[in-house]
């Protein structure tokens, strides 16, 4: 049986840490300010949801879909301005969470150009 990115990152736990190690990213670098400032002080919460949708995202258990029903992000990002910088931002910070956890190069290059593609889909300005 193939084994799902889910799997890979180590099912539960690596989807855990990988979501930890994004919004401790998030928090303490100076590349993203601009991403950080659209959450509020804690960011535990959307961690939370991260690491649910990835979850479901990359093959494992339907927790995204049984708590939020279908897996489009454009609504709720509305209501951010979210442009190429911000954008850029997100991806910077995954890169770097797949870099601490030591995801493999085969699964980082697997899973770059869908994380763009769900990235850039959110993505609702042109202006930074």
């Amino acid at each position: 049986m193939q084994k799902t990115p889910y799997d890979i990152l180590g099912g539960e736990e690596g989807l855990r840490k990988l979501c930890a190690a994004f919004y401790h990213i998030m928090d303490t670098s100076d590349q993203t300010v601009e991403i950080r400032a659209m959450y509020g002080e804690s960011l535990a919460e959307i961690e939370a949801k991260l690491c649910d949708y990835l979850t479901t995202w990359l093959g494992g258990p339907n927790i995204w879909t049984e708590k939020n029903g279908g897996m489009c992000l454009t609504d709720s990002h509305a209501p951010y301005k979210i442009g190429p910088k911000v954008r850029d931002q997100w991806l910077f910070c995954m890169e770097k969470a797949l870099e601490e956890v030591k995801a493999s190069e085969e699964v980082r290059n697997l899973l770059k150009e869908p994380f763009w593609g769900i990235a850039n889909m959110v993505k609702n300005s042109t202006e930074d």
